[in-house]
């Protein structure tokens, strides 16, 4: 018995040593594979420790605020405690998203992971309640975009976050929404985001169903068939893409004789 302690501790103290040695550009390459492998908790991890050695860095920082969005966006939220510990983690991820700003300011990245952050606090509290937060997001994106330097996946999501944002805005009576201070959503302007956002990332499931609801709000039926059959024939990139598959094939039923 006391031999594994012993083995145990040293393991521990190993895997410490290993983890403090890491490089910062090590660590995030790390994350990000756990990120792929859906291994969020392992992500944070590495993430927080690395942030303890740079916590300057705004590539560490984003990437923690990512983790902790993905993380919350797969909690269960059935009872209230649920739905708390949920909120704490979108609060986290905002959290972190703001210190990213903060430490890369002119990296759009940063904008684009606050406006995600925001856009899922929005989501869990209704869009309607929490006007500043939803113009908060449409901000970022739009600053996201004007400095279009961190890629175009990103380039690509932040059209879809604008695109999401408008659709979203326009289930609800426009001039309702103009006493909130919201009335520049507009379902149009969202199916435009969506098409700028499949144009540079063309396979994305995500894009492609939420392309496909806008149709369906607009009754565009038949563009929207067409979204929902790319979304069954794109290859699976994301962790939720099976979901998204099955939720397509329900739509697709509902709409096959519009």
């Amino acid at each position: 018995m006391k031999n594994i302690k012993t083995l145990s501790a040293l393991f521990v103290i190993f895997f410490a040593a290993l983890l403090f040695g890491q490089t910062s550009e090590e660590a995030i390459n790390q994350a990000d594979e756990l990120s792929k492998q859906q291994k969020h908790d392992e992500e944070i991890n590495i993430l927080l420790a690395a942030e303890k050695q740079d916590p300057q860095n705004f590539e560490i920082l984003w990437r923690i605020s990512r983790g902790y969005v993905d993380i919350g966006e797969h909690m269960p939220e059935k009872t209230d405690d649920q739905k708390d510990a949920q909120s704490n983690v979108y609060k986290k991820a905002l959290d972190y998203a703001e210190k990213s700003v903060k430490a890369g300011s002119d990296k759009s990245v940063t904008y684009l992971r606050r406006a995600i952050a925001n856009g899922r606090i929005a989501l869990f509290k209704g869009v309607f309640s929490v006007a500043p937060i939803v113009n908060s997001v449409k901000s970022d994106c739009e600053k996201a975009l004007k400095l279009n330097n961190s890629g175009t996946y990103h380039d690509a999501l932040a059209h879809y976050i604008l695109g999401r944002t408008h659709a979203k805005l326009a289930e609800k009576w426009a001039p309702a929404r103009a006493v909130l201070g919201l009335g520049w959503g507009d379902l149009q302007v969202g199916i435009q985001e969506y098409l700028k956002a499949i144009k540079i990332k063309p396979n994305f499931r995500m894009f492609h169903l939420d392309l496909a609801k806008a149709y369906i709000e607009d009754d565009q039926y038949d563009n929207a068939k067409e979204q929902l059959k790319k979304v069954i024939s794109s290859p699976a990139e994301d962790e939720d893409d099976g979901e998204r598959v099955v939720e397509a094939k329900k739509l697709f039923e509902e709409i096959k004789n519009e």
